[in-house]
């Protein structure tokens, strides 16, 4: 196993974000850090992104934040998965926009996690406040 947390957090984020093809594929996310306890994403609102109102979908907003909440729970190398969450939109995401998203651990005890992810723009202004709580499953994402 390995002895370097930072080191270890960031080949499980390469590992799981080289098979994600939600994330990756689908969306169009970028992984930009995976660290213990925290990760940051990236995506841009393309048109595929827009509902009937011309914003971005908030479900799109949803998967940005519930991705980079599953980096960041499974930054330690133990599998984990949402036992549940919930999401504040708080600005609309329109086309063109770059939406980062930053989670951060708030609490790790026992099986459970607490985990908080910011959704913000490339203005900085805040979008979308996303909390998910995190339940340890078996086994891990690289083999110890």
């Amino acid at each position: 196993m390995m002895s370097d947390p930072q080191a270890l957090a960031q080949l499980v984020g390469e590992t799981m974000f080289a098979v994600d093809v939600a994330s990756k594929d689908t969306m169009g996310m970028e992984l930009l850090a995976c660290e213990p306890g925290r990760a940051v994403m990236r995506m841009t609102v393309k048109a595929l992104h827009l509902n009937g109102h011309q914003i971005c979908h908030g479900g799109f907003i949803f998967t940005l934040a519930d991705s980079t909440f599953a980096f960041a729970c499974n930054s330690y190398n133990k599998n984990a998965v949402a036992a549940g969450c919930s999401i504040e939109f708080l600005k609309p995401g329109k086309l063109g926009d770059v939406l980062t998203c930053e989670g951060v651990e708030q609490t790790l005890s026992g099986r459970h996690g607490i985990y908080d992810m910011k959704v913000t723009n490339q203005n900085g202004d805040v979008m979308a406040m996303f909390r998910g709580k995190s339940a340890q499953i078996p086994g891990t994402v690289v083999p110890e």
